[in-house]
């Protein structure tokens, strides 16, 4: 029997990525970050921190960078906060100006945090640099003020749920990416950028045309449907129709995933941008810390998991998806048209993911071209923790990855956190090499 070769799957791509990239994109040089009340631009690069007089905040003390021919100033607010954004990642040099101090107040070299040195011949003036992050906090506790400690039973439990919050936004873009390796066996590396598209719609509806929240979020949902039907329609349903093979295929994703990140940055440009109603106030829940945001997150990611676990188990594509990811062949010659089966897959792929995007740029707020491809490592070591192929492995390893990589912290820098989710992928590997729900399969 010969295959019939579909001529015009990749016209069909590239004429919807081109509609795409016509009506929403918005050239790099057009598009201006987003800049804070007093007038900063908003770059993935801050210095920032707390004042503090006698355990109070300090409110209006001036705070400045400057280096590498750049300079900027800022205000501390009623909380004693400041923050400071910066083009690069570089040393500079921040001063507090003392007279907007109380009276008889200044910075002694003492009183600077691990890592700061006075510059010698001032008074006020330090040199700072970043570590392995983009952000360094310099945190200022003039005075002889009592510190407010924490126990660590208390940061323990919230940094749990934090790991929890975390973990659920990472499951709803694993368990796409795992629906595509169980029905294809394909390792999609541009699943990061499926997650960014959901971020960058968003952004594009919501920020740079100045409409709604509502419709942001309904455009990044539709528009994760759209990507995964075109990736799918234009790509990988005719290169599976060539038979090529699986290191091939490999290949073209990475290749895709560039593509992808570039015309990305080529619609928002550079710069790290917020949606609306990002960094609201906290919530406590004694020891726990949560806004509003986070609530919402976590209830809609837990919906739409039990909503996966519906589907997978009670509807007639859901029992097929399964169905082909055991045994493609068999299924196929049951009567199962794969091929639909694996489109839907692939727009359900990237729905959960534009959705894992939206709620993303919240949890670590703001919106980067660049930002899935954080996410990707994570989301394939949770899918090989919990079990290449199976969805709910990849739910039970991302959830395992979101407490390894917050609750870490209490023992190693915040700089090694996500390190410590690939210990974790190591030490279950050992144990049990299949993963936590795969299957133990026969080699050679």
């Amino acid at each position: 029997m010969t295959l019939r070769r579909p001529k015009n799957g990749l016209i069909a791509l590239l004429a919807t990525l081109l509609a795409a990239f016509l009506v929403l994109g918005i050239p790099a040089g057009a598009a201006q970050a987003d800049t804070t009340d007093d007038g900063q631009e908003i770059t993935q690069f801050y210095f920032g921190g707390n004042i503090t007089f006698e355990g109070k905040p300090i409110d209006g003390v001036t705070v400045s960078v400057d280096g590498h021919g750049f300079d900027a100033k800022t205000k501390t607010d009623a909380e004693g906060k400041w923050r400071l954004y910066v083009p690069e990642k570089e040393k500079y040099t921040l001063a507090i100006d003392e007279d907007t101090l109380p009276k008889g107040v200044i910075v002694d070299a003492a009183q600077l945090p691990a890592g700061v040195a006075a510059v010698e011949g001032t008074s006020g003036s330090f040199e700072a640099e970043f570590g392995l992050t983009g952000t360094k906090i310099i945190n200022l506790f003039l005075g002889e003020g009592e510190r407010i400690t924490v126990s660590f039973a208390d940061q323990l439990i919230s940094r749990t749920v934090g790991g929890i919050n975390f973990g659920l936004l990472l499951a709803l873009a694993s368990m796409g990416a795992a629906l595509i390796y169980g029905t294809t066996r394909l390792s999609n590396f541009a699943h990061g950028e499926m997650v960014t598209w959901g971020g960058v719609a968003a952004l594009l509806v919501t920020s740079f045309w100045q409409l709604p929240l509502w419709l942001g979020l309904i455009a990044a949902v539709v528009g994760g449907a759209i990507l995964g039907w075109a990736l799918d329609a234009g790509i990988w349903r005719p290169l599976r129709r060539r038979g090529l093979g699986i290191v091939q295929l490999l290949i073209v994703s990475i290749g895709l995933s560039l593509a992808l990140r570039y015309a990305l940055q080529y619609m928002i440009g550079g710069g790290t941008y917020q949606l609306p109603g990002a960094s609201p106030d906290p919530i406590q829940f004694g020891p726990i810390s949560l806004s509003y945001i986070d609530l919402i997150g976590m209830g809609v990611s837990i919906v739409i998991i039990a909503g996966m676990g519906w589907f997978l188990t009670r509807t007639r594509v859901g029992k097929a998806t399964r169905a082909i990811s055991d045994n493609p062949q068999l299924a196929a010659a049951s009567g199962i048209d794969v091929d639909r089966v694996v489109r839907i897959v692939w727009i359900i792929a990237g729905v959960l993911a534009a959705i894992s995007g939206v709620l993303w740029t919240y949890f670590r707020p703001g919106v980067r071209w660049d930002m899935g491809m954080q996410m990707l490592l994570l989301m394939f070591c949770a899918i090989t923790l919990g079990g290449l192929g199976s969805t709910l492995g990849a739910l039970i390893g991302s959830i395992i990855v979101g407490l390894a990589v917050e609750v870490s912290t209490l023992w190693i820098p915040s700089d090694l956190k996500y390190a410590s989710a690939l210990l974790a992928l190591i030490v279950i590997l050992l144990v049990r090499p299949q993963g936590l729900f795969g299957r133990r399969e026969r080699l050679g």
